[in-house]
């Protein structure tokens, strides 16, 4: 079973290119965190305002050492918050068959 993340992010207006640079940083950085299983985001072809990212960790606590990494203190918390006019994070687990 694994802990599966869906964040939905809103840009301000005008604020779209800043939230996509920060996800391309991001992602290298994510991907290489131990407990990282997948890291994906994407973007609305129909409102490139909004992105998605799903993420999968082995638990949740990898999913909690990943939002205390630094980059993620730094590049999310300390950083892009400012430039998002909205911002949903919904947690699952995998149903394992």
């Amino acid at each position: 079973m694994a802990f599966v993340v869906a964040a939905t992010w809103l840009a301000k207006e005008g604020e779209e290119k800043r939230v996509e640079e920060t996800i391309v940083k991001m992602t290298p950085l994510s991907r290489a965190e131990e407990g990282n299983l997948f890291y994906q985001a994407q973007v609305n072809p129909e409102d490139p305002r909004t992105f998605f990212l799903y993420e999968q960790y082995v638990d949740e606590a990898a999913y909690e050492a990943h939002k205390a990494t630094p980059h993620f203190q730094e590049n999310v918390f300390g950083y892009i918050i400012e430039y998002l006019e909205e911002r949903s994070v919904k947690t699952y687990t995998t149903i394992d068959v």
